[in-house]
């Protein structure tokens, strides 16, 4: 077993049989006994290099494994091995729409092959039951707002480029890589430190989040009344942890239906040569029930991360609004009396 495969077997098993409260303690220390975190000059952990979060691991735990933390090496094998059946976009069988919605060949996709290195059956880890909590009251009354408020404002969802997704535009895919969960592609996260500041270079549209660390880089956070797709974060050490936390964000980010007063807590410890644990922490008494958290051990990816040229070559916006006059001018012809059809 090499070196890496003793330390998470170690991590594994403490992680098993210890509190949920006191896994992310229990994990740094078993490991750091097997392996020291190599140094920056300025003596921090050195998180640096591309870091890859593509996992197969569902955030939410499915009912096959409803009351199960971990998978047996057995059950992970048979997992990977269906989930990539069902997910290749290269099958043939199935009716003639279920083939055209599997849309581009499996060569675009890099949603990644194998389930996380812990074998977790979800990237939720608390609840303990591997679910995000239910949505307040309130949380479901804004989205009801929302809905209704489009209804009545007489406007499409294809009046504009302003109507559709952030992520259709280019300018936000999900959350932004605020937090990080796996998606189709890109999952990949570029570390570079200095004294001050981390750089957080998400792949995916090509992102940088610039932290300022304190105790180095004393700038206050942002007053409330500011706010950005991201958020704000700001940084600080806990022992050999990075520790990120962003508030300040809008009410478009609405992370899994969060809202802008959403306190996100990261959290970055290396705890081998070529593994990164993450985790994150969302706390929004507005929108969820309770906090919860997820955790992913990222592994270092030695190729390169690419610019990801979002709009290069990209006609979905002009394609979806023509097609949107299109069907208005087909719908007026249809209702003037003597419109050739």
């Amino acid at each position: 077993m090499t070196l890496r495969g003793i330390v998470l077997t170690a991590v594994l098993a403490a992680i098993a049989f210890a509190p949920a409260a006191s896994v992310p303690v229990v994990a740094q220390s078993v490991a750091q006994k097997a392996w020291t975190a190599p140094r920056t000059p300025d003596g921090k952990p050195d998180l640096q290099g591309i870091w890859s979060y593509a996992t197969i691991t569902p955030v939410e735990r499915p009912a096959e494994f409803a009351g199960k933390e971990f998978m047996t090496e057995q059950e992970a094998v048979a997992y990977e091995k269906r989930l990539l059946q069902e997910n290749n976009r290269d099958r043939r069988d199935g009716t003639a729409a279920e083939d055209v919605g599997r849309a581009y060949n499996d060569f675009w996709w890099d949603r990644g092959t194998k389930v996380v290195s812990t074998r977790r059956t979800s990237l939720v880890v608390d609840p303990p039951d591997g679910k995000i909590p239910p949505l307040t009251q309130e949380a479901q009354r804004r989205a009801a707002d929302r809905a209704a408020a489009r209804r009545n404002s007489g406007r499409g969802p294809y009046d504009g480029p302003e109507d559709r997704p952030l992520g259709e535009r280019c300018i936000m895919f999900g959350s932004g890589g605020v937090p990080m969960l796996p998606g189709a592609y890109n999952n990949n996260v570029q570390v570079v430190q200095t004294p001050d500041q981390v750089a957080l270079v998400s792949e995916m549209i090509h992102d940088a989040r610039v932290v300022p660390v304190s105790g180095v880089d004393a700038r206050p956070p942002l007053p409330k009344n500011i706010r950005q797709y991201r958020g704000d974060s700001r940084g600080h050490w806990e022992g050999d942890t990075l520790v990120v936390v962003t508030t300040n964000f809008t009410d478009k980010t609405n992370f899994r239906g969060s809202s802008e007063n959403m306190r996100l807590t990261e959290r970055f410890t290396r705890v081998s040569e070529d593994t990164l644990l993450y985790r994150f922490t969302v706390e929004d008494p507005s929108s969820f029930a309770r906090p919860w958290t997820v955790e992913i051990p990222m592994w270092k990816n030695h190729e390169l991360m690419y610019e990801y040229a979002c709009h290069e070559g990209n006609s979905s916006i002009a394609g979806v609004l023509s097609g949107a006059r299109a069907e208005e001018k087909a719908a007026a012809g249809a209702r003037t009396p003597g419109t050739p059809r």
